[in-house]
């Protein structure tokens, strides 16, 4: 039996804190990517770049975050959702697996949040495997029209026959969203609620992975105070059976 092994993680664009207090932390992440050990990863708030933030702070990578993140043998994707001031952000996927090929799909509500869709298929073992990697609106109504847009898309760009994973931060406090999940055939753990955020006292279960034409097994989310330190977010790590 072939398991594949799948993270999501709002990475908080690298950095932490407020005002004076305000630090780096893409560097400590590099070290919590790798040690999810995970064949695809799946990341939100990711910068390319930010010009601020890189006059701020002299030890700001060189690289966009997406391909500082990469442990050795992945492959990333990455696409802006957001275009702000001084720089961007988005959504990436690192892939231990070959990727076949890669989209957008931008499903902004309203002309306060940019949000988008990063769609990628990888081969795992020969199967094609499509990786939707979202990061949904604050407001229940946006998440609403955005998980309607999302049943769209794959109705379009994903074959009713192949295996998908749907992961992300949903941003869904009550678990509203696990029924229009259903209807696209798309379920996550069923009676386990595996609480992200906050990072320091995890309480809410903003971040799933949801999938298709693969059987769950089991999932954890990583405690202690270093995790709690990187981002506002814990990661969420499962396992499937392909």
């Amino acid at each position: 039996m072939k398991t594949v092994r799948i993270a999501t993680y709002n990475i908080h664009k690298g950095v932490q804190g407020l005002g004076l207090a305000k630090r780096l932390e893409i560097h400590n992440l590099v070290h919590a990517v790798e040690q999810l050990d995970a064949d695809l990863i799946c990341l939100q708030e990711v910068r390319a770049h930010h010009r601020k933030l890189a006059r701020h702070f002299p030890s700001w990578p060189d690289q966009a975050q997406a391909d500082y993140l990469l442990p050795q043998g992945y492959e990333a994707v990455y696409r802006t959702n957001a275009q702000t001031r001084h720089g961007e952000h988005g959504n990436a996927l690192l892939s231990r697996w070959p990727v076949v090929s890669s989209g957008h799909e931008d499903v902004s509500d309203h002309r306060f949040e940019q949000r988008g869709l990063l769609h990628v298929v990888v081969r795992i073992a020969r199967v094609p495997v499509h990786v939707i990697v979202v990061h949904l609106g604050l407001f229940a109504g946006s998440r609403d029209r955005q998980v309607q847009r999302l049943g769209h898309y794959l109705a379009r760009e994903v074959p009713a026959d192949e295996r998908l994973v749907v992961a992300g931060d949903f941003n869904d406090w009550g678990g509203r969203l696990h029924s229009p999940m259903a209807d696209l055939d798309l379920r996550t753990f069923e009676g386990i609620r595996l609480a992200t955020f906050p990072s320091r006292l995890p309480v809410l279960h903003l971040d799933r992975i949801y999938a298709r034409g693969l059987q769950p097994l089991h999932a954890q989310v990583p405690h202690g105070r270093a995790w709690a330190r990187m981002s506002d977010h814990l990661p969420l790590i499962a396992e499937f059976a392909l």
